[in-house]
């Protein structure tokens, strides 16, 4: 059917034959504004109601199994640019990479992706859009570092599907929830903000740097100060980092300069 009114109708016939049975119990008089049903004391006959159609020929015949593969092989190169085994398992694909294999091969005879060795660390077989090469090719670190807040779970943010999370020695490691967000400075995931904002993660030991040229883990927390200001994420009021309190932490003073209030048990920012 081409319309709701016939879903609608056995509920609204039952709410107007209960609607006039009080009516004539109580005698009342009719409302001047009433709707037409119920001044005529009848039920909308619903099964009339809108245009039928049959549905037996539009699905007489499946979709092709091979087009719905092909078709989600072009979706994952669109939304990865390189895709890898490790981003189809994190999918959830049925029948893993190997079912795409074909279709991805295909497309790289046409000439829509490439094969090759793209990202270190992954497996050898491995496809990518011609752009999304090239922009890899300029991504490389020139000038000032790049800093990025992404939610945890975004498919843009890789570790923990795709890739594997830092390693951290006897403290408990970040996850994919909902909630929680990652900041990365050239690439590379630096904190690890906990779902609630009440406790935050470092994922790598500072690097040696000049005096005058910030950590890695500072110009993170200055992009998150700055994801909060924008109402980009909720408020944060942290209480742990990196599993101890945060009042009295060696960042406490790094955050309170980047606009954090001090509180007896919290640090806490608010857009």
């Amino acid at each position: 059917n081409d319309a709701f009114a016939p879903l609608r109708a056995p509920r609204l016939a039952l709410t107007v034959s209960r609607t006039s049975a009080r009516a004539s119990a109580r005698g009342s008089a009719r409302r001047r504004f009433s709707p037409p049903a119920l001044r005529g004391g009848r039920s909308p006959a619903g099964s009339v109601q809108g245009r039928w159609s049959l549905t037996a020929s539009i699905f007489a015949a499946g979709e092709d199994p091979r087009a719905q593969r092909r078709a989600l092989a072009e979706l994952l190169l669109e939304r990865y640019g390189v895709l890898t085994r490790e981003q189809v398992l994190a999918e959830g694909v049925s029948g893993g990479f190997s079912a795409l294999y074909p279709s991805l091969t295909e497309l790289e005879t046409l000439g829509v992706c490439r094969r090759g060795y793209f990202v270190e660390g992954l497996g050898g077989a491995q496809f990518a859009l011609p752009g999304a090469v090239e922009r890899l090719r300029a991504t490389r670190r020139q000038g000032e570092p790049r800093t990025q807040v992404l939610a945890a779970v975004d498919p843009a943010q890789p570790y923990g599907a795709a890739l594997p999370w830092p390693r951290r020695d006897g403290a408990r490691g970040p996850a994919r929830v909902a909630g929680s967000y990652v900041v990365s400075v050239d690439a590379e995931p630096v904190l690890y903000l906990e779902r609630g904002g009440r406790g935050i993660l470092r994922l790598e030991n500072d690097p040696a740097r000049s005096v005058d040229e910030p950590s890695h883990v500072e110009l993170a927390l200055r992009a998150l100060a700055d994801a909060v200001r924008a109402g980009r994420i909720g408020a944060v009021a942290l209480e742990r980092i990196d599993g101890a309190p945060a009042i009295g932490s060696e960042l406490e003073q790094v955050l309170v300069d980047l606009g954090f209030r001090q509180g007896p048990r919290r640090l806490t920012l608010r857009a």
